[in-house]
């Protein structure tokens, strides 16, 4: 017998993690746009390698991780 609550726990966890991953590196790109780049600039495409991003990636990967554990239980 399944617990009922339990997919849902994880799946709203991994809803959490995705919203506080996804607006998290939203900033943070800002922030290094501005920081390496002013104002008027768009950046560039190696911004997404900055060593900064890396911990919002783990953030939305462990969101991700949790949603797909919630799906298949």
């Amino acid at each position: 017998m399944k617990k009922l609550g339990v997919e849902w726990t994880l799946a709203f966890a991994g809803i959490v993690f995705l919203t506080i991953g996804f607006i998290g590196h939203a900033f943070e790109m800002r922030k290094i746009r501005l920081s390496e780049y002013g104002e008027k600039e768009l950046g560039s495409v190696n911004i997404f390698m900055s060593k900064k991003n890396f911990k919002w990636y783990a953030v939305i990967g462990i969101g991700i991780a949790l949603w797909m554990m919630a799906e298949r239980t």
